[in-house]
């Protein structure tokens, strides 16, 4: 169900999705070639999966249609506790809440190198909220379990840096390298390059 959603939202945005990626790597490429930086490819793939995340997270949120209901609850727990467990419900109003912030407070947290919770929760707590206001002026609802879960969702994301992180600690040298990570995101972009031209209609394979 998840990856359907994010298919037709893809398959919705990818016109507004293609002109912002065609000029923001454009920017990103002549900045570094003036300014004489170093380029990492797996680095800046990661900075651009970012952007393509916030900008389908920002779609799925305020897509009016997928939730055409409004209200205002300011009582923890009693939209989370009206899904019993196991139900349709339940996987995409709770834990659809959580995974869509999950690779926020991973993204996050390796982009501000926290090393302690508090480093997400108020920046998570704060972006949730947000969201939550403007979806009220838009047709859609605040909900403070909403808030809740996603800012759950950003801890887990933090949770899986932090683990990451120790792990790559302890792998062998050639596994921490540049090389290796810029060989893996080679590999992973021309998947998704193909994925997304699949999504514009463009068949290649």
């Amino acid at each position: 169900m998840e990856w359907t959603l994010l298919e037709n939202t893809l398959k919705q945005i990818w016109p507004m999705l293609t002109i912002f990626l065609v000029v923001i790597i454009s920017i990103r490429l002549t900045s570094i070639r003036v300014n004489n930086e170093k380029f990492v490819f797996y680095r800046e793939f990661l900075n651009l999966i970012f952007v393509i995340y916030a900008l389908l997270l920002y779609h799925l949120l305020t897509n009016t249609e997928l939730n055409k209901t409004s209200g205002f609850n300011l009582i923890p727990f009693t939209e989370i506790l009206r899904y019993e467990f196991g139900t349709y419900g339940f996987y995409w109003n709770v834990l659809g809440n959580i995974a869509l912030f999950i690779p926020y407070g991973y993204f996050v947290s390796g982009y501000v190198n926290a090393n302690k919770v508090s480093h997400i929760l108020w920046v998570s707590l704060i972006t949730s909220a947000t969201v939550e206001f403007v979806q009220y002026f838009i047709g859609r609802s605040f909900d403070v379990d909403d808030i809740l879960l996603n800012v759950v969702g950003a801890i887990i994301g933090f949770l899986l840096y932090i683990g990451f992180t120790a792990i790559r600690k302890h792998l062998p040298r050639f596994f921490r390298s540049d090389t290796f990570y810029n060989i893996l995101c080679i590999l992973l972009c021309v998947v998704a390059v193909i994925y997304y031209l699949k999504v514009m209609g463009i068949n290649i394979i």
